[in-house]
């Protein structure tokens, strides 16, 4: 098997300081150092004593506190609703299908939208056009917005556009799109900007509409990437095996662009 010349990390790293969340939803890590957890190792061996160890260290481990949603992580179909529009259940994050999540890619740089702006199918359409790119069913689409600039910084909640639920739709019922992916907080437009346009029309059917969308054709999509300004167009493989939470609304993903 040929090997990729190169391996291109579209993960973010899980972290106490980097600002990826709400407050309601940011994580916790605590880190537990080798010199603190040598009492284990005495405990499993009785006589044992600090000085026989290696520098008096036994292991080192982290305890996390965090969401599955909390970093780059893929959103289950059960994480829209509980059921489609035909009544079906929705299927949890362990239940989808593995070769879902291993397809080649392509990338839509929607940078030049601004915050809040709901990407429509023609916006799509216009891109792929550009690119000079025909999606194939089961393709994995990324999206790159303006956020990914702001990562890191109180911004980044706001930034970026969103996806809509006839964009959404175009790539997943029209196109045959199983995975998608975003640098965003959010599949959708920041409820920062959302709310705004709520507050004017009061259009239920604007709230989280991409995420919604998935109740008429299911899928799964990818939130808080990053660093796919490094990536082509398309011509190259995703890579983005979920965590199996036991019926779990998402799991964390280690994603990954493999090309030459």
């Amino acid at each position: 098997m040929k090997m990729p010349s190169k391996i291109v990390d579209i993960s973010v790293t899980l972290d106490n300081d980097l600002i990826l969340d709400h407050a309601n939803m940011i994580p916790k890590i605590e880190y537990r150092d080798n010199r603190e957890n040598a009492f284990m190792l005495l405990d499993a061996f009785p006589g044992l004593k600090p000085e026989d160890l290696p520098n008096q260290q036994g292991w080192a481990f982290e305890v996390a506190t965090l969401s599955t949603h909390n970093g780059t992580h893929m959103d289950a179909p059960y994480h829209y609703h509980s059921h489609d529009i035909h009544g079906n259940r929705m299927m949890t994050i362990d239940e989808v299908p593995l070769d879902w999540f291993f397809r080649p890619g392509v990338k839509l740089d929607f940078r030049h939208f601004e915050d809040g702006y709901v990407v429509q199918p023609d916006d799509i359409d216009a891109e792929l056009k550009r690119i000079g790119y025909e999606i194939r069913p089961m393709d994995i689409v990324l999206v790159n917005t303006r956020a990914a600039s702001r990562m890191g910084t109180p911004e980044y909640l706001t930034a970026g556009c969103g996806i809509g639920r006839a964009a959404t739709l175009h790539l997943t019922q029209g196109m045959g799109v199983r995975v998608t992916g975003i640098d965003a907080w959010g599949w959708d437009a920041p409820f920062f900007h959302a709310s705004k346009v709520w507050q004017q029309d009061h259009d239920t059917s604007k709230i989280w509409e991409g995420h919604y969308a998935g109740r008429e054709q299911p899928y799964c999509h990818m939130e808080k990437l990053c660093n796919l300004e490094e990536l082509p167009p398309f011509g190259f493989t995703v890579a983005c095996f979920p965590y199996k939470v036991k019926a779990g609304s998402g799991g964390w993903t280690r994603a990954v662009a493999l090309f030459d």
